[in-house]
């Protein structure tokens, strides 16, 4: 299970227990604090603490002090503006600590995020415990004819099976080496930090992540849309829900100005102009790749 009965009874007197405040709370990200998310087989996402909300973007961006004299529609139209002429200044202003427990191979996806103050459980001075990433069947596909990084079709009957046979007997086998080269009975024991090089990418890690709203919101742009991959993405759509209640004018933004737009390139718009002038417009005559072409269609048909 993704929480042990001892974690669960941990998040409970967290929650139980309220300190008062002069800062600015965001209630929706209040009634989310500490709550773990499940995710995945083994994974969570849980938010450890935050700073600001709605209000935190426009005082900065205005510069004023305190909580401000305008009015809830008004912020809402400055956040709007600010989200819309990409002045991502103010809404560094925000910042959100998650506890995250998640595989190895999707933790170094993630890293590759270069905005965030990490710290993971370390291997070298604990022993992981022997959890594993294993897809659900619907998961396991083929790569993808058309997308390098991609899948394919959903691999099925006998392969499916096979496939997670093997997964689930590698991981099992190289954990049962991991314990027998950590074990002390009848030999000294292989160090830790060495012992952990045979564990297979899909084993369980954990670890603090912090980031500021502008950096979130960069990374959900990518990790939620629906050609990232699958076991990120997961992650991504929960956090969305967080961020949507931290701080729903920023998000509702962010939704209509980057996650739900389309944007074009000058041959793009361009295109796109002639077609609306009654002329026909072929990839041949468009001045975009094959792939650009064909994305472009997917939007405008």
């Amino acid at each position: 299970m993704p929480l042990s009965p001892e974690q669960k009874a941990e998040i409970e007197s967290q929650r139980a227990g309220g300190e008062r405040t002069l800062r600015a709370v965001s209630p929706g990200m209040e009634a989310r604090l500490y709550t773990a998310h499940e995710v995945l087989d083994h994974g969570f996402v849980r938010v450890i603490d935050y700073m600001g909300d709605d209000a935190a973007i426009c005082q900065a961006a205005r510069v004023s002090y305190g909580r401000g004299t305008r009015s809830v529609q008004n912020d809402e139209g400055l956040i709007r503006y600010l989200m819309r002429h990409w002045h991502s200044t103010p809404f560094e202003m925000c910042e959100v600590k998650f506890h995250v427990k998640l595989p190895v191979f999707v933790a170094r996806q993630w890293i590759r995020h270069r905005m965030a103050n990490v710290n993971e459980y370390s291997a070298r001075y604990s022993i992981l415990d022997r959890e594993f990433y294993i897809p659900a069947p619907e998961q396991l596909a083929a790569q993808s004819t058309q997308n390098n990084q991609g899948r394919g079709d959903v691999l099925q009957g006998e392969e499916a099976q096979r496939v997670l046979d093997l997964l689930r007997d590698d991981a099992m086998r190289s954990y049962d080496h991991y314990e027998a080269m950590l074990s002390q009975d009848g030999q000294q024991g292989l160090a830790r930090e060495l012992a952990r090089m045979n564990l297979p990418a899909n084993i369980y890690t954990q670890w603090y992540w912090k980031t500021d709203l502008h950096n979130l919101l960069h990374f959900l742009r990518l990790r939620a849309d629906a050609h990232a991959q699958y076991e990120i993405r997961v992650y991504a759509e929960v956090m969305c829900e967080i961020v949507a209640d931290w701080v729903p004018a920023a998000f509702a933004a962010f939704r209509d100005y980057r996650m739900d737009a389309v944007s074009l390139s000058a041959q793009g718009a361009a295109a796109l102009k002639r077609r609306l002038a009654g002329e026909v417009v072929t990839q041949e005559n468009s001045g975009m790749g094959a792939r650009e072409w064909r994305e472009f269609q997917e939007v405008w048909g």
